[in-house]
């Protein structure tokens, strides 16, 4: 794409929530009373320069060891007139993993029993290929529904083509009602992100906007406003959905958030441990192979909504990623306490120099 392209793109990007019809609100939570602040001990970086200057990136973050190395944005003459500190950044796939977190959450505060727990008790998943599944099977996009959905589609869609900006109860009766689980295999799935997020809201209910605050704005502390979105009216009948928005630094909070749930073993920590350990092969995927320069293609294992078992990097290496359409990335060594953070409107950068290396290696 030429640059009037990028900028076109970008502002759809940056303004979707606004812009989007189907979006009627947010599951927002405020700024932290006192946000988290990092550490900086910043070093330079001609490759991050190189891409900043000619590709769709936008942000790059590099955090090692409790502190920030890399800290870069877009320059004026390329995207960096349209963005700032401030920006909320669209999440694409990213949000996937932030349904993750808040489930693991939802378990640790006692509202669903287990990544083992059965999805037998909630009626709109009754009478589909759903109900009676175990959490983890979903988590894992291992659901048999194959046959049914993938990526935002529907296979053989009996009203809608995909399932962007419905409820969940309306795309169940449409093309779920009466569907038969086939063989549990690796199917990546945006609306089994979302149903995911959506039994959250079922098994917390009124209690749903407190346990985001819980998380984001007193255990995350960030520092700026973050939100899913909606896409109906009624809670009850599904609304949220897995695109999420933050900041490029409330991003890098997150996953610092994440890094210390492993460390310190909490119980969020030991969540993410077990995710890690029932990590699932993607190989049968073929329809995602694109290439070696995009994390999909280095990531040959997944965990729970997370990327896992990068090729190169030992498969006992608690190395855990996020990747969104556009090239939004999260990666995190857990054991070597080193987190990259990219924001970008097109994966044209070099994925293996400035993600891959930086993990594997460090700086």
């Amino acid at each position: 794409p030429n640059y009037g392209t990028f900028v076109f793109e970008l502002y759809r990007y940056l303004n979707y929530h606004e812009t989007d019809s189907a979006v009627v609100g947010k599951y927002l939570v405020k700024r932290s009373d006192d946000p988290y602040t990092f550490q900086s001990n910043l070093i330079e970086d001609k490759n991050i320069d190189n891409q900043l200057n000619k590709s769709g990136l936008l942000s790059y973050l590099y955090f090692e060891n409790g502190e920030i190395k890399i800290d870069k944005i877009s320059p004026k003459n390329r995207f960096g007139k349209f963005i700032d500190d401030d920006t909320k950044f669209k999440s694409m796939s990213v949000g996937k993993t932030m349904v993750s977190y808040v489930v693991g959450h939802a378990i640790c505060e006692g509202y669903i029993e287990s990544v083992d727990s059965k999805v037998n008790d909630w009626p709109l998943v009754e009478n589909t290929l759903y109900h009676n599944q175990k959490l983890i099977d979903l988590l894992n996009f291992r659901a048999g529904d194959q046959k049914y959905t993938w990526d935002y589609f529907f296979i053989n869609p009996k009203r809608f083509k995909n399932n962007e900006g419905r409820n969940i109860e309306t795309l169940l009766n449409a093309e779920f009602k009466s569907s038969k689980k086939a063989k549990a295999k690796f199917n990546y799935s945006s609306f089994l992100a979302n149903l995911l997020l959506n039994y959250v809201v079922f098994k917390t209910d009124e209690n749903f906007e407190k346990l985001l605050e819980k998380i984001f704005k007193e255990k995350v502390k960030i520092e700026n406003e973050v939100f899913f979105s909606k896409v109906g009216r009624l809670k009850l009948q599904g609304n949220a959905d897995n695109i999420f928005y933050a900041t490029r630094y409330d991003y890098l909070r997150i996953a610092k958030a994440m890094l210390d749930d492993w460390q310190n073993d909490t119980c969020v920590g030991k969540y993410l441990k077990t995710i890690f350990e029932n990590r699932i092969s993607k190989d049968n995927d073929k329809k995602r192979q694109r290439g070696d320069r995009t994390q999909w293609n280095f990531a040959r294992g997944y965990a729970g909504q997370f990327q896992t078992h990068y090729k190169g990097i030992s498969k006992k290496r608690p190395v855990m990623g996020m990747h969104g359409r556009g090239g939004q990335q999260i990666v995190i060594d857990f054991e070597r306490s080193r987190i990259v953070v990219t924001n970008a409107i097109y994966e044209d950068y070099n994925y293996k120099k400035i993600v891959y290396d930086p993990i594997k290696k460090g700086k």
